[in-house]
């Protein structure tokens, strides 16, 4: 824990139980250190004679205690979450800054302001009021989630090249055929892909097995021989990168967008998250269940799955069609 150095020491046990005792990821624990450092500076900005505009990059929170923590009330809360809404901006040093953060990272914040206050009244009893047990998350606008037709995934796949194309094209494949995540593509190892499936490590640590078809076995083949050929600073990985090291979640990003831009595809509106969709998209639309979907996604709540329900159902559309009374006309021509 020594990269939070700059947390008082009751945020830094938060963190350690989260990672230690809960087994949460580390982007996971990142998200908590710098959601819950901005909470705390803000808290302490409050209750100093400091100016309000003052940059919460520059404000010492090591001393804070407990007894700090416990005058917290949600009147306090509110005030902060009325500052992400309204006053926060991403970019301070911007000529013209955009002030208020969006509903989706205010909730991400109340999230994790609601797993700190629960790790102190629950799991460790240090105090006994919780301000935000009650608190709502902010109201999120829900829109359908893009993803790639078939055309456009198979012009994606036809489109890589260059010198690493074995490599970038089975992590296509991977993205296309089992929707997972990059940060787990990125974690797989060589021992973790089988005759028909892949043994993935998702959030929380959680594993599940992601099976394949055909298509992505052949792609998979062809890069292994390539794979074996290098020696790798970690050498469990099953992709490398240039460097020889494991391949990156900032690499597997930028192959990603160069495949679109090959692709004639628009890389602004489309990214590695958006393969995800594009498989879960394509697995509904091929008539698997959704709890199947769920499962091969590793989604905790079917939910978050039920999303991807939007897809339009080619055989439910024929079927409305072929209804007799889909042809009837009474309107009369004027």
């Amino acid at each position: 824990m020594q990269r939070y150095h700059d947390c008082p020491q009751i945020l830094r046990d938060f963190l350690t139980y989260h990672e230690t005792i809960k087994g949460q990821s580390s982007l996971t624990i990142q998200e908590y250190y710098l959601d819950l450092r901005m909470f705390l500076r803000f808290m302490k900005l409050m209750r100093s004679d400091m100016p309000i505009h003052s940059r919460l990059d520059e404000i010492d929170i090591k001393n804070i205690d407990i007894a700090f923590i416990r005058d917290i009330t949600t009147s306090d809360i509110f005030e902060f979450l009325s500052y992400l809404a309204n006053d926060r901006t991403p970019n301070p040093d911007s000529t013209v800054p955009d002030y208020g953060i969006s509903p989706a990272s205010r909730a991400r914040k109340l999230s994790a302001l609601k797993s700190f206050y629960k790790y102190l009244t629950v799991r460790t009893k240090q105090l006994t009021e919780n301000p935000v047990a009650d608190l709502e998350y902010p109201k999120l606008r829900k829109s359908l989630p893009k993803y790639l037709t078939l055309e456009q995934s198979a012009a994606l796949l036809q489109a890589v090249s260059g010198p690493n194309e074995k490599r970038d094209y089975a992590i296509l494949m991977l993205f296309l055929n089992c929707g997972i995540r990059r940060s787990e593509l990125v974690g797989l190892n060589l021992t973790d892909v089988y005759d028909d499936r892949i043994r993935v490590i998702g959030k929380g640590n959680k594993e599940r097995f992601v099976y394949f078809g055909t298509s992505c076995r052949k792609a998979i083949d062809a890069y292994l021989p390539e794979r074996h050929k290098k020696v790798l600073s970690d050498n469990r990985a099953l992709f490398g990168s240039r460097d020889n090291n494991r391949i990156s979640v900032t690499a597997v990003h930028r192959l990603v967008k160069k495949a679109f831009l090959q692709a004639g595809l628009d890389a602004s509106q489309f990214s590695t998250h958006k393969l995800r969709h594009t498989a879960a998209t394509m697995m509904l639309s091929g008539g698997v269940d959704v709890k199947t979907v769920q499962e091969v996604l590793g989604h905790e709540n079917l939910n978050t799955t039920q999303i991807y329900t939007h897809i339009e159902n080619t055989e439910l559309k024929i079927a409305a069609e072929a209804n007799p009374l889909s042809k009837l006309d009474f309107t009369e021509d004027e």
